[in-house]
């Protein structure tokens, strides 16, 4: 097989996995995509996408950051201890430091997605841009002069 035909091949196997837009894709479906444009066997395709989604847990758990050029990057962060606040009672609670897990986009993939020609509106009404006024009719930037906390609750 020529280099420009499996191009092509990969090119028709894009278009024709971007046909339907979905709120999700799973792993079913991330297989599927191997298994067209890899030419693996289904049974091949899903282990490497098992491989795959293994080995970036692993390294997450060891506190590795997985970083994948033109996608982003997968960090493990160490939230230290704090207080919470039950918002039914106010009564202060304590907080246990945790680990979580953090995507950070690459520059790449924020600029494809900022150019993307796909209206999430038009597949997706749920999932309008909220408008500019709030149902109390307070504009977004007058809620920000307003806002006299950060996202800590701490004052300003």
């Amino acid at each position: 097989m020529t280099r420009s035909s499996d191009l092509l091949d990969h090119q028709l196997a894009m278009t024709e996995i971007r046909r339907e837009p979905r709120s999700a894709v799973t792993r079913v479906e991330l297989t599927e995509a191997v298994y067209r444009m890899v030419g693996l066997s289904r049974a091949e395709s899903a282990r490497l996408v098992q491989l795959v989604l293994t080995e970036i847990i692993d390294c997450l758990l060891r506190g590795e950051s997985v970083k994948l050029s033109s996608f982003g990057a997968f960090v493990v962060r160490s939230k230290g201890p704090r207080t919470g606040r039950n918002l039914k009672t106010g009564v202060a609670v304590p907080i246990p430091p945790q680990r979580v897990m953090v995507f950070k986009p690459s520059d790449v993939l924020k600029y494809r997605l900022q150019r993307s020609s796909v209206n999430v509106s038009q597949h997706y009404p749920h999932e309008a841009a909220p408008s500019p006024k709030t149902e109390v009719g307070v504009s977004a930037p007058e809620l920000r002069r307003n806002n006299t906390r950060n996202f800590r609750g701490d004052r300003r």
